[in-house]
């Protein structure tokens, strides 16, 4: 029987709507849903690749126990009995501090590693947490925190409505936008240039977005702090600084000290940008009638990545676009909590604890992804004993993975839920692997709150599960209830009673709630009757902000009102809402907080830093995104390949031919060269996610051509250290020809 579904893609922070065609039980192709409220029936070739994905031989289908040595499938009843014996000994005899929890990207994709992932943490009690954010994007989360208390608001361009984007650091025509979901975001760049808009691209290399652009500054890599100061600086100095929303901004004059050192003839050499350049793009950004400064994975994982990330909503609020239509904004995600009257808050604050071995200080409750390594193999008093990871592969992500191999190799016990035997989970006893996602629900719960348009959508399961196969969710929650001492056969269904009664516990307490003074257990029986993870969802969207509040709105929304839209239920441009977001303890956005304006003098001193003859920068490509993605053939093919891109002066003079040998501060690789002549000099690129030739992984396609891993070359010494991120971009490297 042939048939079709729909299914939001899970593959990138993209979202796009899906229309699956189904044969026979199995997904065998997919194209755009253009009925779909966010994508309109956008799709790149990721998506296009969801039925190999969904079919792929490689994705293990059944438990995988580690038995005399070798990884071998059981039961799934086995399998969870192992965990609570052999997980269960180490938590009797150290405690659950003593486990570890690693939780990749994919996570954010998912319910269950949105709504159930953090229950796991919370059972152990554990602060060994770690994720593929200080890899990523942990210097937003810092960033944000401190400036508007609250670390989960991000501020994204209004791309829809700018009359001048400017983009730092990201190529969102390959990556589809991060940490801005955004459907079809080049077209939504052309509609820019359409209607009379500005474009202007500050990347070291002549990426695909920045050959779109009116504008494109390349500077050195590395140096995109010091380059936002000198903007800054000019803002102040030219007067055309006129902070907004007025009475709602503390510390400009701060930041006017702090920009002083930072005129752009002062920066220029070291940046590798004129100081003309510099003062044309402050004033520019400054008289446009609208204009959004957004900063990606190049002014992330950098030296200066949170005070990179900081200047960037700096120049926004400086400039008067921040709040506004045409400038930065806030999503409002459909389950994020009702609006409450707007009063001070607690703030944000980083190392509230530190790391056992190197004293790193925890934000957002993670601790730095390098730190693992060490902490698994010192001994002594909270030595990791354990490890969970959860759609992870940090041997790959992280710098210095063989370490962390060999590190893995010595932990006590290691369970990894995951569907493929990869170069990280090939280490574990215990294998959970979770369904193929057409047999999995899906609602963006952590991307609504980064989407450039308010929307609603959820997909239930185009097919179903096999008999005796449990889903990711049950997989998670069955875990929780082993951490919580209860047996393995245990119904999970008791984890999300809990979660509901607590949850309609409090908001019926708090007299700011939509549900206030009503009775939690007739809120309970209310709840549209299904799975857990559904119950769940449909108290969500009833609490959310256009929720119905338990038929005190019967307009709004419900689980059951979204399934009955399957493309989604459109709710809005982004509108103003600072006042909503703000939890710093003055009610304010704090401009210039203490630990990004004591950092400023180490950024100083970097404009006087001999630079290197090489610096190393990663890539994007179009049919990549993830290190699992390159055992799928559709996208394994093409530009996807792992070459190190130069100059091709620079490969001229040194003598480069066929291939090269880059060594950096943690080892050597090589690499086939390609000439590449929109880089500036002295810059060479190779991508992330590749080096699939490691013994006994399970990934036949991937293997072919395995690529190099560029995090060999990263020893992980330097970090960002106001958030713990690891520097992934501007590292210095030797480049000799091979042989």
């Amino acid at each position: 029987m042939t048939g079709t579904a729909l299914r939001i893609c899970p593959l990138c922070e993209a979202t796009c709507g899906l229309t699956l065609t189904v044969d026979d039980g199995a997904v065998t192709a997919a194209r755009g849903d253009r009925a779909d409220v966010f994508s309109a029936g956008y799709l790149c070739p990721k998506g296009a690749g969801f039925p190999e994905l969904d079919n792929d031989p490689d994705r293990l289908t059944a438990p995988l126990v580690r038995r005399d040595g070798e990884l071998v499938e059981t039961t799934w009843a086995g399998a969870f009995a192992v965990v609570a014996d052999r997980l269960g000994a180490v938590l009797r005899e150290h405690g659950g501090p003593s486990v570890a929890v690693y939780f990749g990207n994919p996570s954010a994709h998912s319910i269950a590693g949105a709504l159930y992932v953090p229950l796991l943490v919370k059972a152990l009690g554990t602060r060994q947490v770690y994720s593929a954010s200080t890899l990523d994007q942990m210097p937003k989360h810092v960033s944000v925190g401190h400036l508007f208390g609250n670390p989960i608001a991000f501020p994204v361009p209004d791309l829809d409505r700018t009359d001048h984007l400017v983009i730092i650091g990201a190529n969102p025509l390959v990556s589809n936008g991060s940490v801005t979901t955004a459907a079809d975001f080049g077209g939504k760049l052309k509609a820019l240039r359409k209607r009379g808009g500005t474009l202007t691209v500050i990347d070291p290399a002549r990426t695909r977005t920045a050959e779109l652009a009116d504008r494109h500054l390349a500077p050195r890599p590395g140096t995109d702090a010091a380059l936002l100061m000198a903007v800054v600086h000019v803002l102040f100095d030219e007067q055309l600084a006129t902070p907004e929303p007025a009475g709602l901004v503390a510390g400009v004059d701060q930041v006017r000290a702090l920009a002083a050192d930072f005129a752009p003839e002062a920066v220029a050499a070291h940046c590798g940008v004129a100081a003309e350049e510099i003062r044309a793009l402050a004033r520019d950004i400054a008289a446009a009638p609208s204009a959004a400064v957004y900063g990606r994975l190049g002014t992330s994982t950098v030296e200066f990545g949170t005070l990179a990330s900081w200047l960037v909503d700096v120049i926004n609020i400086l400039t008067g676009n921040l709040d506004r239509p045409g400038g930065v904004m806030f999503p409002q995600s459909p389950v994020s909590s009702a609006p409450r009257p707007h009063r001070p808050g607690r703030g944000f604050r980083t190392g509230r604890w530190h790391s056992r071995v190197s004293g790193h200080p925890e934000a957002l409750s993670e601790l730095p992804a390098i730190a693992l390594a060490e902490e698994i193999e010192t001994p002594g008093d909270g030595q990791v004993r354990a490890l969970i990871t959860v759609a992870g592969n940090p041997v790959l992500s992280a710098p210095d993975g063989d370490r962390l191999s060999r590190a893995l190799d010595g932990v006590g016990f290691m369970l990894s839920v995951d569907p493929y035997l990869n170069e990280t989970t090939r280490h574990a006893d215990v294998i959970l692997p979770p369904p193929p996602p057409s047999r999995t629900a899906h609602f963006d719960v952590a991307l609504n709150n980064l989407a450039v348009r308010n929307t609603a959508r959820y997909s239930p399961p185009a097919l179903p599960l096999p008999d005796g196969r449990p889903g990711e969710v049950e997989i998670v929650a069955r875990l929780a209830l082993i951490l919580y001492g209860m047996a393995p056969d245990g119904d999970p269904g008791l984890v999300d009673d809990q979660v509901i009664a607590t949850t309609l516990g409090r908001e019926t307490a708090d007299p700011d709630s939509p549900v206030a003074g009503r009775d939690a257990a007739e809120l309970t029986a209310m709840l549209t009757p299904g799975p857990g993870y559904e119950r769940r969802l449909d108290m969500m969207l009833r609490l959310g902000p256009y929720g119905d509040a338990f038929g005190a709105r019967p307009d709004g929304l419900t689980l059951d009102r979204l399934r009955a839209n399957p493309h989604g239920i459109d709710l809005g441009p982004l509108r103003p809402r600072l006042t909503e977001v703000l939890r710093t303890p003055s009610g304010k956005v704090e401009l210039a907080p203490e630990p990004f304006a004591a950092d400023v003098g180490r950024l100083l001193d970097s404009l006087q830093r001999r630079e290197a003859d090489f610096v190393l920068i990663g890539r994007r490509h179009l049919r990549s995104n993830n290190s699992w993605m390159h055992n799928l053939p559709a996208l394994a093919g093409g530009t996807n390949r792992c070459t190190l891109q130069i100059h091709p002066a620079d490969a001229a003079a040194l003598g480069l031919t066929g291939s090269a040998v880059i060594k950096g501060p943690g080892g050597e690789v090589e690499a086939p060269v390609e000439m590449f002549d929109g880089l500036r000099r002295g810059v060479v690129s190779l991508p992330h996610g590749w080096g699939h030739d490691v013994l006994g992984t399970r990934l036949a396609v991937a293997a072919v051509r395995p690529g190099v891993n560029v995090n060999r070359l990263n020893d992980g010494a330097v970090l960002d250290p106001l958030s713990g991120t690891a520097v992934l971009n501007g590292i210095p490297v030797d480049i000799s020809p091979a042989g």
